[in-house]
């Protein structure tokens, strides 16, 4: 049994739609293992015979994701182990882009900064009305460095600099329906999982062969994320260490 404490990642798949499910005790939070272990999972998944599309969702009933865990921000201490954590959203991120199903992201709550970037890298997003989202990093000393390419991907550069430079500020569910970052909204909680799960349903029923192909041509023109969020995430990495960043995290609580 997983230290709850540390976070979980678990998998399990029925009706060929798997699930995926990632829980942090502090509103979902990301610290960099766990980032790790939801990264794997979903390549795990995706050479899962059994399983023909996959819904990613978060526990609980607060936030659908916190961001980066500024536990963990807190104790960096030099270049290599920020770069370090900072790749673990590029791992996800990647894992998401190259896996070769199709991902229904369920978002019950509130997004803020990296859990952003795990949103805009779904393939198909369904949230609850009043899930506001957030970019916060420019707030904390930094940017949004390695979420960037895949929010920009989703809403575009006007709406993603939106996000970006208005750092403290939240934008409503019906602002990220507006812009693409959510495809469709849901009135409840009751009504959301009606409508992940007819989705994965029917894509579940649907050509594997038809879905990659759809998949590739969606995420065309972005072979060289690989080594663009790598760069990213040292830039992150430099950044996580300044005087800023330091006395912001300090004074957070």
């Amino acid at each position: 049994m997983k230290n709850i404490k540390k976070g979980t990642v678990s998998y399990s798949c029925k009706d060929q739609i798997g699930t995926i499910e990632f829980y942090h005790p502090k509103g979902n939070s990301l610290p960099g293992k766990l980032l790790n272990e939801i990264a794997d999972t979903i390549t795990s998944a995706g050479k899962d015979d059994a399983c023909n599309v996959i819904v990613f969702r978060s526990s609980g009933e607060g936030a659908f994701c916190a961001g980066a865990s500024f536990d963990e921000l807190k104790r960096i201490t030099n270049i290599d182990e920020g770069k370090a954590f900072f790749m673990g959203f590029a791992h996800v991120i990647n894992a998401m882009r190259t896996c070769p199903k199709i991902i229904i992201t369920r978002v019950h709550g509130k997004t803020i900064g990296g859990g952003v970037g795990l949103v805009a890298a779904s393939d198909f997003v369904i949230a609850l009305e009043g899930a506001s989202v957030r970019l916060s990093e420019l707030e904390l000393g930094i940017g949004p460095f390695v979420v960037g390419p895949a929010v920009g991907r989703k809403i575009g550069v006007s709406a993603f600099s939106t996000l970006s430079l208005d750092a403290c500020n939240w934008y409503g569910s019906d602002w990220a329906h507006s812009k693409g970052l959510y495809n469709k909204l849901a009135p409840s909680v009751e009504v959301l999982d009606e409508l992940v799960d007819s989705l994965a349903t029917d894509l579940a029923k649907s050509n594997p062969e038809a879905l990659l192909r759809l998949k590739e041509i969606h995420w065309q023109a972005t072979g060289h994320w690989s080594a663009t969020l790598e760069q990213r995430a040292e830039i992150s990495g430099k950044l996580i260490l300044s005087e800023h960043t330091k006395k912001f995290l300090a004074n957070f609580k």
